[in-house]
């Protein structure tokens, strides 16, 4: 009877555990809550409606870039070409604004496919480690721009910013809610559902968890990298045309400090570097989370060493606290 009475409390607990390990998004929103009114209390500007804009609309490109993570890191890789590929489709479409909105913003999202196309060809055929490739396509990128820049070189024309980005990127909808919020739940329904229950959602998951299985299942692989960093790609241009929108400028590292948060937002969200396991949910709380944060250290004042100190403390506690909560699944 005893032995019964104590092990009734344990199974509750690897019950909650293993809840709470299949929707992280419910840990990951009671830290977003404490984490924002800790910084309400230190900045009660941010409860008023300007407060709740500014995250809303700093959270927008992070989460874009988070999401070209989640994805890359569901297949088992990773893509840290994805700053250069929203920089360079900046200055595509801020060079060739005198074509047309349409034409240049379908020539900038035209740059982010084909740098994605790249980044697959080079993992998914080539076989080139994911790490490798997109660290080498943010070079290729980074030169492309400088000798873009240069005299006589492609972007070296006059650079505006379309006015539709500049709406799109820093216009307010309704209240203080942003105009790229619209943008971010557009994006956020096609990766929920095309992840949940389309084909290639269902191969990503599959490639990242046993690839060699997938081989031999029928599945072509190298078609599913590819078509991943392509998407990848795609996601990074949007948020580099949304940054661009509501600074109203463009730059050659204009979203580089965006590269590490978006890495942290989607391991934070749940989705594991090793592949197959996690989901954009979670990392739609971690980005606002992270935002949060990052407005709760510029509050307080820390210096830029300090500041990344701390934001790489708070960031390994977060994950560490994720894991110790959520437990193994073989528990």
């Amino acid at each position: 009877m005893s032995t019964a009475v104590e092990t009734a409390p344990l199974r509750r607990s690897q019950r909650v555990r293993r809840t709470l390990s299949d929707r992280p998004v419910i840990v990951l929103s009671v830290v977003f809550v404490v984490f924002y009114l800790i910084t309400g209390i230190v900045d009660p500007s941010l409860f008023t409606s300007g407060g709740l804009r500014s995250i809303l609309l700093l959270a927008c490109p992070l989460a874009l870039f988070a999401a070209g993570q989640t994805i890359a890191f569901l297949t088992g890789g990773i893509d840290l070409s994805v700053t250069m590929i929203a920089n360079f489709a900046a200055y595509v479409a801020a060079t060739q604004s005198g074509a047309g909105p349409a034409t240049a913003i379908a020539l900038a999202l035209v740059v982010g496919a084909g740098a994605g196309l790249l980044n697959g060809v080079g993992v998914g055929v080539f076989r080139v480690h994911p790490l490798i490739m997109t660290i080498g396509m943010s070079s290729v990128l980074l030169g492309a721009v400088s000798v873009g820049l240069s005299s006589g070189g492609f972007l070296s024309g006059s650079a505006a910013v379309l006015p539709v980005l500049t709406t799109l990127g820093g216009g307010t909808l309704i209240g203080p809610i942003p105009l790229n919020v619209v943008v971010w739940v557009a994006v956020s329904v096609i990766l929920l559902v095309g992840l949940a229950r389309t084909g290639l959602g269902r191969n990503i998951y599959a490639v990242g968890d046993n690839p060699t299985a997938c081989r031999l299942s029928g599945i072509k692989v190298w078609q599913v990298l590819i078509a991943t960093y392509v998407i990848v790609g795609v996601l990074a241009a949007i948020a580099g045309l949304l940054i661009s929108g509501s600074s109203g400028s463009v730059g050659p590292s204009q979203t580089n400090s965006f590269l590490l948060p978006s890495i942290a937002a989607a391991v934070i969200g749940g989705t594991s570097i090793l592949g197959g396991s996690g989901g954009y949910g979670g990392t739609i709380v971690a980005a606002l989370l992270l935002t949060v944060l990052n407005r709760l250290l510029l509050t307080l004042g820390v210096g830029q060493a300090l500041q990344q100190m701390v934001y790489g403390v708070i960031v390994l506690a977060l994950a560490w606290a994720y894991v110790a909560i959520s437990g193994q699944r073989s528990d």
